[in-house]
């Protein structure tokens, strides 16, 4: 696989699930243990395939954990941001990656940092099934793109 086609397909993939984020607009029923257990082994695959050590969380509509795990050789504060960034794309209806772009462009947009709790940083994504909201993915472990290509796998995985 090329570098070039690995580049578009992330990119894709991160379109489309932003995409049905962006549609969304309401909190539906709680992801599944099921469903969230789909979402999970989906993130982990790509993690595995690209050999990093990620950890990876999904919470429902409440930022309330329905799964998670810790590959080996994660670093430790992985698991607080796994958590933060599913908790942050769940409660602020978008992909932190949108809120990382914000606080990038500076000025008002430093309010941000005020908001305690909210993960900056790509690799939380919301999870969208049949028009709402029902839970979000946070992936936490190597750069923030990287977890975003993660999370974007996890997310994918929701019909």
């Amino acid at each position: 696989m090329t570098k070039k086609f690995l580049i578009t397909f992330c990119l894709t993939t991160l379109l489309s699930v932003f995409m049905s984020t962006a549609q969304a607009q309401n909190y539906g029923p709680n992801i599944t243990l099921e469903q969230a257990k789909v979402v999970l082994a989906a993130a982990e695959a790509e993690a595995v395939k690209q050999g990093w050590p990620m950890a990876i969380a999904v919470v429902d509509t409440a930022g309330n954990l329905v799964a998670y795990v810790k590959r080996d050789n994660t670093q430790i504060a992985s698991v607080k941001i796994s958590q933060a960034k599913a908790y942050t794309a769940i409660a602020m209806k978008r992909p932190t990656k949108a809120l990382q772009d914000t606080l990038a462009k500076g000025a008002e947009n430093l309010r941000l940092l005020s908001f305690d709790g909210v993960a900056l940083a790509e690799g939380g994504i919301p999870l969208v099934a049949n028009g709402v909201f029902i839970g979000a993915i946070g992936v936490s472990g190597m750069a923030s793109d990287q977890d975003g290509m993660v999370a974007a796998a996890g997310a994918a995985a929701i019909k």
